[in-house]
């Protein structure tokens, strides 16, 4: 038996197949080369115009920056306001560890146990495991990475010196508006600002967040194999309904993804973060959410469908042909 995704996809081609000819307004339109089906031809407009569109039909605040790291050109909403990150803010937690790493004071081969009591509810694999699993840091950050692991992160965390750790390399960096609070769902130990109880986990601005990527992308650390091990843990991110949605056309389970990221979830929050190696160069797109009147854990949550759509507009317009093979 075909699997159900199979399944789906055979259905639909049937549909465009067996539509008749030249229709005045095709119902199964093919998609542009480059992209994935169901994405749309761009409006008229510029892409300004185009992403404030979006941002406006949608039931809820938006904060986007996007930049192309070869041309240079950048489209902006809201960059500057201060948002709730969600698990996006363990982007932070994967600089600070390959910082220490190329500093010598931590290693990837570092070694972890896993206790019952380390484990955590929400989103991961370890939870379901037994205690006393052998782990690595380099194990732990590819978890909080790929499967946005909440016991993994908090297990890197602890192995990198706890939140100030984190803290004090944003500050260090020049990271004014991005900071991480606390452990994921294990009670502060310290005294927690005002505005915690706003932002939760973490917050950050479109701004900063699209930095923090680009920090990567550019090899800020100076380490290029320490830098392309950051991006294949990125690149793993097993959920690809957001920037990717409608730019991914490849099976990135066969071939390295051309979309690295790290996204971020939570009720009325929706949030990613991603490079995009586009065939005209990479591109770097940061889109928060919050305020969302669709709460639904679903591909369909509004948020998550407009966040592709602010992707793609951003990509057609500065990669026509798409992403890089």
């Amino acid at each position: 038996m075909l699997p159900a995704r199979v399944l789906v996809i055979a259905v639909a081609a049937a549909a465009c197949a067996s539509a008749p000819p030249a229709p005045p307004a095709p119902a199964c339109p093919p998609a542009a080369a480059g992209f994935a089906a169901g994405s749309a031809p761009p409006p008229a407009g510029t892409l300004q115009d185009r992403v404030a569109a979006l941002a406006r039909a949608h039931r809820g605040q938006v904060a986007l920056f996007a930049r192309h790291l070869g041309t240079g050109a950048t489209v902006e909403l809201q960059p500057d306001r201060e948002a709730r990150t969600a698990s996006a803010i363990k982007l932070a937690v994967l600089v600070e560890a390959f910082h220490q790493i190329k500093a010598g004071t931590r290693s990837l081969a570092a070694p972890i146990t896993l206790r019952d009591a380390d484990k955590v509810t929400g989103s991961g694999i370890l939870p379901l495991l037994h205690g006393g699993l052998p782990l690595t840091l380099e194990d732990a950050l590819a978890l909080m990475t790929a499967l946005s692991d909440n016991t993994a992160t908090n297990l890197a965390i602890d192995q990198l010196g706890g939140v100030g750790a984190v803290n004090r390399r944003l500050a260090a960096l020049g990271y004014q508006h991005t900071h991480l609070y606390k452990k994921v769902y294990v009670p502060a130990t310290e005294p927690m600002p005002a505005d915690q109880k706003q932002f939760g986990l973490g917050k950050s601005t479109a701004r900063e967040l699209a930095r923090l990527m680009e920090s990567i992308a550019r090899c800020e650390l100076g380490d290029p194999a320490l830098c392309r091990r950051m991006l294949d843990m990125l690149r793993n991110q097993q959920v690809r309904y957001y920037i990717a949605r409608y730019i991914e056309t490849g099976d990135t389970s066969e071939a390295p993804a051309a979309v690295a990221a790290k996204l971020g979830e939570i009720d009325a929050a929706r949030i990613e973060v991603a490079l995009v190696e586009a065939r005209t160069g990479p591109i770097v797109i940061a889109a928060l959410t919050w305020d969302n009147a669709d709460h639904r854990y679903s591909p369909d949550n509004e948020a998550a469908i407009l966040i592709a759509r602010l992707a793609e507009a951003i990509v057609r317009a500065w990669s026509p042909e798409g992403l890089r093979p």
